[in-house]
């Protein structure tokens, strides 16, 4: 039994997906009621993007042994994306419990408590005396993590370097190493970091957006028209990828293109949905149906839009990524009950805040907004540092008049670095003022006034 694990996850190393659910069969037949077993299928299957199939052997791992350590960190893993942080640190702490020598999962149980604010205890966490954080590599990476957040980009680049994260090309590693970069104001540096990591992952639009911006900082505004114009009118891209090409535009002399672009960025920030966005390449079928999709919705063939989601979620019923997709079709189609259906089924697989905010607008569309509310607060607690979510909360708090929350929302956001977002910066001017705080208003007034593009965007 002991051979055909090592020899599974040998395969599973090697990407041999396949050769590994072959001999978890075999291991199967051999010795079915072993937790590791299902703990190994159940990984599997997730990396196959067979979600949902996957968290049931996790609980069939669970239910053989309840005090499996292996099967309790997958499920604070499983619940730290589906459901936040916050809900993770239980099965963290029971799987430390039985195994409080595993350094993987204090790793992983210090970054949740990152992800919550909770610094201190993420250091306490890391710096146990069992735990050899000055020379475990994904604790001096954590510690970089925290470091980088807290400002201290000195501190951040000496612990990444020991870490060896980066030579090594872990891909957060390298996105550190650039936002540290930044911090010192290294643009090109970073924007070398950036392109390595790119080269590897050129889906990966998070290190899209930061390779333009440390571009934008180098003064490199005809690279990023030439690189990123394209992408830039890509239904997937970010507003903020879109301003930045507008005002490179605009800072080449170019104002006339740039301006289209900028009042797309606005206009898309606003909106807050992104529609078939590129879905983590699992599943046999869920690049491709992003694609096909995506075509699908730019030629307004609502028909074919509907039929391809349906065929899609037929071939992929239990990869939560397809169902995702499927939800942004009815949203598409004007089908809300349909899309809050496939859109909880992804959320079973991983809450991010981009489908957090469809089903918000779903909800408000079908007229739900307590359960919209319910779901923000939600989301918000599982994850304190999310300036747009707190923006969100602010603007449904200015509906209700609630001025006193939107100042605190709004300045939680400005502290977490939103002190330049036009929407952040234009509700806390309105807030100052229905506060009868007028020195208040005045300074973020001029704030604004400094962010703000001006006249290319009202002509």
């Amino acid at each position: 039994m002991l051979a055909l694990l090592d020899e599974a996850r040998l395969a599973l190393g090697e990407g041999d997906l396949g050769k590994a659910g072959q001999i978890y069969e075999q291991a199967r037949q051999v010795e079915p009621e072993n937790p590791e077993l299902w703990v190994d299928i159940a990984r599997l299957r997730f990396r196959r993007g067979e979600h949902l199939t996957a968290f049931d052997a996790a609980d069939r791992a669970l239910e053989l042994d309840p005090n499996s350590a292996s099967a309790l960190l997958l499920r604070a893993q499983f619940t730290r994306d589906s459901h936040g942080a916050a809900e993770s640190l239980s099965w963290f702490e029971a799987a430390l419990l039985v195994d409080p020598s595993n350094p993987g999962a204090w790793a992983d149980y210090a970054a949740s408590l990152g992800d919550l604010g909770r610094y201190h205890d993420m250091l306490t966490a890391l710096r146990r005396p069992d735990n050899d954080a000055a020379n475990n590599p994904q604790m001096l990476y954590l510690q970089a993590v925290m470091a980088a957040r807290a400002g201290d980009s000195l501190l951040a680049g000496s612990l990444l370097d020991r870490s060896g994260q980066v030579r090594r090309g872990v891909p957060g590693a390298i996105m550190l190493g650039a936002i540290i970069d930044l911090q010192q104001s290294n643009a090109d540096s970073a924007a070398d970091g950036l392109e390595l990591l790119l080269g590897r992952q050129p889906e990966n639009l998070r290190a899209g957006d930061l390779l333009a911006y440390a571009l934008w900082m180098g003064g490199r505004d005809r690279e990023i028209v030439a690189r990123f114009e394209p992408r830039a009118n890509d239904q997937g891209a970010s507003p903020y990828l879109i301003m930045l090409v507008g005002r490179s535009l605009e800072r080449m002399g170019e104002r006339q293109r740039g301006i289209v672009y900028i009042k797309r960025a606005l206009e898309r920030q606003a909106e807050d949905l992104t529609l078939f966005a590129n879905v983590t390449p699992t599943g046999v079928r869920a690049p491709t149906a992003t694609l096909e999709l995506r075509a699908a919705a730019s030629t307004g063939d609502r028909q074919r839009l509907t039929s391809l989601a349906s065929s899609f979620v037929r071939q992929d019923r239990y990869s939560g990524g397809v169902h995702g997709l499927a939800g942004d079709a009815a949203l598409l189609d004007g089908e809300l009950a349909g899309s809050l259906e496939h859109y909880e089924v992804a959320a079973r697989v991983r809450r991010s805040w981009p489908l957090v905010r469809k089903m918000i607008y779903a909800f408000d569309a079908a007229r739900y907004p307590d359960a919209a509310d319910a779901l923000l607060a939600r989301a918000l607690a599982g994850d304190p540092h999310n300036a747009a979510a707190l923006l969100l909360l602010a603007q449904r708090s200015a509906q209700r008049s609630d001025w006193l929350r939107v100042a605190l929302l709004l300045d939680t956001a400005i502290g977490l670095g939103a002190g330049h977002d036009l929407e952040v910066l234009e509700l806390r001017v309105q807030a100052a003022r229905e506060l009868g705080q007028e020195a208040q208003a005045n300074r973020y007034e001029a704030a604004l006034n400094e962010a703000r593009p001006g006249d290319f965007v009202a002509s």
